[in-house]
């Protein structure tokens, strides 16, 4: 498997997210969240980076920062081998913790920074069905969660950790105490309505943001090895059919052509659309698709408008 691509420069903002191997656990209990917070101050110390926001999941992370000294690699490859040193010691076990490299994706924070930290914050009382409605009584659920930064955006906690930059606050007030009100307010929006997903303008599986930004990119993969910047231009030549597909199935109003047309025209990855729509794995994104193909062979009509949007399809993606 190709080693996800890395680019890294001074001042570079990052989203980055690692699960469990096998999905397990990386927290036992509240001891072991403790640890990884205190490994986590420990690496901004070492190397640097400030953590701007961050949510700690019974079985992944999540990290909002940025490298004033272009070392993110190696930054976030300390805090998850020492971690894993920790958490093997204190639970007599061996072996990997994480499943393979963390992900990172490069933000641009003064276009995405509030969408992101208000997302991620979500993240202990986000629904698994992207299309149901958080319930306003899960607000109050949210602001008792301890490990996250929520409690610190929002002006919950006293004491809030000193190695946590308060820095992205400005996005919402220039005055702290404007700044927490204004959060509070903009987080309480997506309480009662269908959370919107910032991942949906990822590019490239890399990067969220403008041309500014990319021109970066590109610049940077131009100084690697010529098969990164290969392995770059196919993720956005790929990336064009699921967005002119996107484009063309705007009106349908039925969920379950949508996803079948994703998957078996445009050729995306059952485990991809399962992320993006709220589906606890793949396999759920597969049945739905074999259930319309099914349905299909006994429901006249229904066949007739699958092998029509596949010929309109064809065009569109041609």
């Amino acid at each position: 498997m190709a080693r996800p691509l890395r680019v890294e420069f001074a001042g570079a903002a990052y989203h980055v997210m690692a699960r469990g191997n096998e999905r397990k656990a990386i927290f036992r209990d509240d001891q072991d969240r403790q640890r990884f917070l205190e490994t986590l101050a420990e690496m901004v110390e070492r190397f640097g980076a400030r953590v701007q926001a961050y949510c700690l999941m019974p079985n992944h992370y999540h990290l909002l920062l940025d490298t004033p000294r272009a070392n993110l690699s190696q930054a976030v490859g300390w805090l998850q081998v020492t971690y894993t040193v920790r958490f093997n010691r204190r639970h007599r076990r061996s072996g990997h913790l994480f499943q393979g490299r963390f992900k990172a994706q490069l933000i641009e924070a003064d276009q995405y920074a509030q969408g992101l930290v208000e997302y991620v914050h979500l993240n202990p009382v986000r629904l698994r069905c992207r299309n149901e409605r958080l319930a306003p009584e899960r607000a109050e659920e949210l602001d008792r969660y301890r490990w996250s930064s929520h409690r610190a955006y929002g002006g919950l906690d006293r004491k809030p950790p000193g190695w946590l930059s308060q820095h992205w606050l400005r996005y919402w007030g220039e005055k702290p105490t404007n700044a927490r009100r204004e959060y509070r307010k903009s987080l309480a929006r997506w309480f009662d309505k269908e959370l919107e997903n910032p991942w949906d303008n990822l590019i490239g599986g890399l990067v969220l943001g403008g041309e500014v930004l990319l021109a970066r990119v590109h610049a940077q993969l131009k100084r690697k090895k010529a098969e990164e910047e290969t392995r770059w231009l196919q993720r956005c030549r790929a990336a064009e059919p699921k967005n002119r597909l996107g484009e063309w199935l705007g009106s349908e109003a039925d969920e379950r052509i949508q996803i079948w047309a994703r998957v078996r025209l445009a050729g995306e990855r059952c485990a991809a659309v399962a992320r993006q729509l709220g589906y606890y794995d793949g396999s759920g994104v597969g049945q739905v698709v074999r259930r319309l193909e099914r349905r299909s062979v006994q429901d006249v009509e229904l066949r007739k408008r699958l092998t029509k949007i596949r010929a309109n399809m064809s065009r569109v993606l041609s």
